[in-house]
């Protein structure tokens, strides 16, 4: 399998749409390649965070604070 393949049978797998033949070639090739092993990795995280995401966002007052703050700050230069 060669690395290109093993990119696409990663991004497969996320989606589930890779048979078993297909991951038994993808694990071998993870054995001795580094970059595809950090690669699925990365892949991996991604995927965990775009399902579960803890986004903690700015209420409107603070953005209107942090707006005033940095209008200040530039007028005072």
């Amino acid at each position: 399998m060669s690395c290109d393949e093993a990119v696409n049978t990663c991004d497969k797998t996320q989606y589930n749409e890779v048979s078993l033949w297909g991951k038994i070639k993808h694990t071998i090739h993870l054995i001795y390649c580094k970059a595809c092993r950090k690669y699925s990795s990365n892949n991996s995280k991604l995927t965990k965070l775009v399902k579960k995401p803890e986004v903690d966002c700015l209420k409107k007052e603070e953005k209107e604070k942090i707006k005033n703050n940095f209008k200040k700050k530039l007028e005072s230069h």
